[in-house]
């Protein structure tokens, strides 16, 4: 191997080396995988709708002075395929009991989720 290739391909594992540390190391690393369910404002309509008919719901349980202390299903069909579910933060053994959790997501009815807080902040998005 020539000096010139050498130095070449030292060059060039050296871009892939520093490219690679910048990717992983920023803020929005594609690999980070407890970011995937982060909500993410503007990112999706159907998204956004879901998380602001899951808030609204939650206010008007709230106004209502439900119980919501053992983070309950609030309800199995917000939209076509989504339901909403209360959850503690951090998570607690509780909110991986059967009886809080939304049955249609259980049973496959449903595909995605919005959990919200106690508080009624999102948690995640699937």
């Amino acid at each position: 191997m020539t000096f010139k290739s050498k130095v070449l391909t030292l060059s060039l594992l050296t871009i892939f080396l520093v490219a690679a540390f910048t990717v992983l190391s920023s803020e929005n690393n594609p690999f980070d995988l407890n970011r995937m369910y982060e909500y993410r404002p503007g990112y999706s309509y159907e998204i956004d709708q879901a998380v602001n008919q899951a808030q609204t719901l939650y206010a008007q349980k709230k106004a209502l002075k439900e119980d919501l202390t053992n983070g309950p299903c609030l309800t199995n069909d917000l939209m076509t395929g989504w339901v909403v579910d209360l959850v503690h933060n951090p998570r607690q053994p509780i909110d991986n009991n059967e009886q809080y959790q939304c049955q249609a997501y259980r049973e496959g009815r449903a595909t995605h989720f919005v959990e919200l807080d106690l508080n009624g902040e999102v948690v995640r998005v699937k």
